[in-house]
């Protein structure tokens, strides 16, 4: 990614964000009036975080050579971010400050070694994969292929989530609550983009989704970041009907990139007998391979 872009990135992330943010929410005084900008102005951001005006218009120029840590907090409190969002500003300051950065690829691997598989297997429970962080799923057990047979019936391989979500017409059905598995899918990709801006192939697949999907560009030009660690996801599986299942994101330190998730029944789930008959069309598809 060239340093113009993180640069363009930085002022529509910290434009976007400031523009969410009432004076009331800030805790300033509102002397009524009509305003001219939506949410706070600069002069407003500059005094939450205790800089000049001059000093926070550079930084949402994109000239943050040699910003401070102290500085980068005081402006994420400032502008009331939170954790992913924080850890996103903080990616993209790096990513201008080292404008010759090499490729960066570990976030779309795509071995996984067979020790994992096992670990998959073994959760009989459980409907598990492995994804990297471009949304490839790379390895599934007996359970998440029955699940997710939609989105992994697909020519791509590995199939991604992300272009079934965005692209595939069957995912709004799939999904109960589907802009909400969009945005995380759009803020995971994000999240991403900065964390590894030399990643040409993110890039490419960043480009066809823009190129492919208008709900992809709008909810993209919108900044938000996320990060899908643990919930609840609501399903109408073709095959079994509503299934609410509890997800969980698991990172693998050693293989960096990767990430485990599970799909496990939620407590007092209405859906057991789905569930069940669920785990028998996996046993059957299983014996019938």
């Amino acid at each position: 990614m060239p340093t113009d872009s993180v640069r363009e990135d930085i002022r529509n992330f910290l434009t976007s964000r400031r523009a969410r943010i009432t004076p009331r929410q800030a805790g300033l005084p509102d002397f009524g009036g009509r305003r001219q900008v939506s949410g706070l102005r600069r002069s407003e951001v500059a005094q939450l975080a205790a800089i000049s005006v001059e000093h926070y218009t550079r930084l949402e120029r994109g000239n943050v050579g040699g910003v401070s840590e102290e500085i980068l907090d005081s402006l994420s409190a400032a502008l009331q971010l939170d954790d992913v969002e924080r850890a996103h500003l903080n990616a993209l300051v790096r990513a201008a400050n080292t404008p010759h950065r090499a490729a960066d690829r570990d976030g779309g691997a795509v071995h996984v070694r067979d020790s994992i598989q096992q670990v998959l297997d073994a959760m009989t429970g459980a409907a598990a994969f492995v994804r990297n962080a471009h949304l490839d799923v790379l390895v599934t057990n007996q359970l998440a292929r029955a699940l997710y047979r939609e989105a992994l019936d697909t020519e791509d391989r590995p199939p991604n989530l992300a272009r079934f979500v965005l692209l595939d017409p069957r995912a709004r059905r799939f999904y109960r609550d589907w802009n909400g598995i969009a945005h995380d899918a759009v803020g995971s990709l994000r999240t991403e983009a900065a964390r590894t801006p030399g990643n040409t192939d993110l890039a490419d697949l960043i480009d066809e989704l823009i190129t492919r999907s208008d709900e992809f560009t709008a909810r993209w030009d919108a900044h938000d970041v996320e990060y899908y660690r643990s919930g609840q996801q609501r399903f109408r599986h073709p095959d079994v009907g509503d299934l609410d299942l509890d997800y969980d994101a698991l990172e693998i330190p050693a293989d960096p990139g990767l990430t485990i998730v599970t799909y496990t029944l939620a407590a007092a789930s209405p859906h057991t007998s789905a569930f069940a008959r669920l785990q028998n069309t996996a046993r059957l598809d299983e014996n019938s391979g």
